[in-house]
């Protein structure tokens, strides 16, 4: 499976999280389809990078200075742990924020 359809398929499996109203599973998700269009983008610049993490992935992108703002902000967007009840500390849909970052990366 190439970077193209794994990102589809993270992000199915993103929405259907979401419809079985499995919010945490939806970010991880989301997350994962971030981090493959991360190590993409990052592999077009002819940069190696040697961790597996999407987590890690999306903290080196956020630190990319020439990065448009929205995007830096998606990335900490992707980055944010959850309080004790589970929730983020902004009302932000992740799986929209995903996306948009790997349109705009890999566009």
């Amino acid at each position: 499976m190439n970077w193209s359809e794994q990102i589809q398929a993270e992000f199915e499996r993103a929405e259907g999280a979401r419809a079985r109203g499995n919010e945490g599973r939806a970010r991880v998700c989301a997350r994962r389809a971030a981090g493959i269009a991360v190590r993409e983008y990052f592999a077009r610049q002819g940069r190696a990078v040697r961790t597996p993490s999407a987590y890690d992935l999306l903290n080196l992108l956020a630190e990319e200075p020439h990065l448009p703002a929205d995007l830096k902000q998606a990335a900490v967007y992707l980055t944010l742990r959850v309080d004790e009840e589970f929730k983020l500390p902004a009302d932000v849909d992740l799986i929209k924020e995903a996306r948009k970052l790997c349109v705009r990366l890999l566009a």
